[in-house]
């Protein structure tokens, strides 16, 4: 199953390889040159299909519960300053994507999103330590009656070069479902209470829209 969001990109890489390897065909007499490019073609068409791959995610839903936005290695994990928004300390966990995984967004928990707002800015390395100040992001913020307000921050990497959001004002979401896509490698941050139990590590490898990463 493949996200919405990559049909255009699906559909022209398509004809691209099917373009190439007529020409290819038609064209290439060495035989080994000739199935080397058939191959570097093969690959890239490959390489697309896995980016824009949206695997059914078995979510249980749990208002005491903060699961894992997208797919990724959590970076961060410490007590910060969250100056957009709330405007005082908060616990930040960030989970980093590689090209290679999943970047389909899930909301982390159910609610009304009760702000939504869309930030131009770098295109910073996914890591480093102001991409979630001076990158380009959304900062999403849901609220439930009994986890309050909890924000996350979808941030654009090195090499996204598009965030996708689909969360709008005054929205009932529910935890797990589809909450945007970010495009080739990038960043999610989430603000939570400091009172919240972080349950993931520095280095643990989370799966989006199962994993319980923090309960209240």
């Amino acid at each position: 199953m493949f996200h919405k969001e990559g049909r255009k990109i699906i559909l022209a890489a398509t004809l691209l390889v099917g373009i190439g390897i007529i020409v290819i065909d038609k064209f290439i007499t060495i035989n080994w040159v000739g199935k080397t490019l058939a191959i570097i073609l093969l690959l890239f068409y490959i390489i697309i299909l896995q980016f824009f791959r949206n695997p059914k995610r078995n979510t249980v839903v749990n208002n005491n519960h903060i699961i894992a936005p997208v797919d990724g290695k959590v970076v961060v994990i410490e007590e910060v300053y969250e100056k957009e928004y709330f405007k005082d300390q908060r616990l930040q966990v960030s989970i980093f994507m590689s090209p290679i995984n999943v970047h389909v967004t899930r909301y982390p928990l159910s609610g009304k999103i009760n702000y939504s707002k869309y930030h131009p800015g770098k295109y910073l390395v996914a890591w480093h330590p102001k991409a979630s100040e001076e990158n380009e992001r959304t900062t999403i913020v849901v609220e439930n009656e009994v986890s309050g307000e909890i924000l996350y921050r979808q941030i654009a990497g090195a090499l996204a070069k598009r965030i996708v959001n689909y969360a709008k004002p005054e929205m009932q979401v529910i935890q797990g479902t589809d909450a945007g896509f970010i495009k080739f490698g990038s960043r999610v941050d989430l603000f939570l209470p400091l009172t919240t139990k972080v349950i993931v590590n520095l280095n643990d490898t989370v799966k989006g829209g199962e994993q319980i990463i923090a309960t209240l």
